[in-house]
């Protein structure tokens, strides 16, 4: 009885410590490693305008109201015009006169039918007829509002009927092609980025990339930080929420390592397995600096080209036979 216990207990050590197939991480040192900071920022249109009209009068019409899409050039609302088209239509009879009066008269005084005197009068009347017309004209255009660019309406602020003055808030355009993201960046992190760079930014589920436009003051209160203007390739709706992913370098020697290979040990520190000269498993001890996702930044007695082992504690005994798994 006794020699078949004695036989069991050796065959059981045997077994615990047999040769064990395991995944192996190769270590790099390296000088210095990376944070990720999330950083919140703000959709905005690239542009946001409040249109009116430039002259005096009633609204005739306004054709868009909130959540229009409209194309630049696109006629949005327009004052009563009667009185303006009536000057337009004589100014543009006017000039038409006028012009046909100084044709003429060049066309006598290469006969030399006509004196130098009334030819410079008649080309100063073709002039001041071709001004008033174009101010006619400018007056007429006045009298309508037009997209100043691609663009959704935001607020439509009068109707039909009302009387207005010059400047008086009429709608609300925001842009449809374009936006950008504002961040406030602390000075810490200012001078890790540069002008005309792209960065990454999350909105919903998905990465899309930015580029840093300039840099401006947050405010007069004296704060340190300085507002990031990132403008998009991409279009989003105004307002989405969004986290700009930036890249933060830390000056530490270490090594990246799975997270999975540590396991706490005293005072602070942490273990993991590594393979001994004779492919046994080892233990080294680790100071843990940083978490990432599944990877953990170590720093410690580790060398370029150790053998980590992948699980640790939870794979390997110390001193148990070790081979690669790969």
């Amino acid at each position: 009885m006794k020699k078949v216990l004695i036989t069991s207990l050796l065959l059981l050590t045997t077994s615990v410590l047999a040769d064990k197939y395991v995944n192996l991480h190769e270590v790099t040192i390296v000088e210095e490693y990376g944070v990720d900071k999330m950083l919140p920022a703000k959709v905005v249109p690239k542009r946001q305008s409040i249109l009116g009209f430039e002259v005096p009068g009633k609204v005739k019409v306004i054709k868009v109201d909130i959540g229009d899409k409209v194309t630049k050039g696109d006629l949005l609302a327009e004052l009563e015009d009667s009185e303006a088209l009536a000057y337009l239509n004589e100014a543009k009879a006017n000039l038409s006169m006028a012009r046909n009066m100084f044709e003429r008269s060049q066309a006598l005084d290469q006969a030399d039918y006509v004196s130098e005197q009334r030819l410079e009068n008649e080309e100063f009347g073709f002039l001041i007829a071709k001004a008033q017309h174009e101010g006619a004209v400018t007056k007429f255009q006045q009298t309508k509002i037009l997209a100043p660019y691609d663009g959704i309406i935001q607020r439509r602020l009068l109707d039909e009927g009302s009387i207005v003055n010059p400047s008086v808030p009429v709608l609300e355009i925001l842009d449809s092609k374009y936006v950008e993201a504002r961040v406030s960046l602390p000075k810490s992190i200012i001078e890790q980025v540069s002008l005309g760079q792209k960065y990454p930014f999350v909105i919903g589920d998905e990465s899309f990339d930015a580029t840093l436009m300039r840099l401006a003051p947050m405010s007069s209160r004296g704060s340190n930080n300085r507002l990031g203007i990132f403008a998009f390739d991409a279009f989003f709706n105004p307002g989405e929420t969004a986290r700009m992913v930036l890249t933060i370098k830390e000056a530490k020697r270490g090594t990246w390592v799975p997270l999975n290979a540590l396991s706490q040990a005293e005072q602070g520190l942490w273990t993991v397995f590594t393979v001994s000269s004779d492919n046994n498993a080892q233990k080294d001890y680790v100071e843990l600096i940083h978490i990432e996702k599944t990877m953990a930044y170590v720093s410690g007695t580790l060398k370029t080209g150790d053998k980590v082992i992948v699980g640790g504690a939870s794979k390997v005994a110390e001193g148990q036979a070790i081979r690669d798994s790969q």
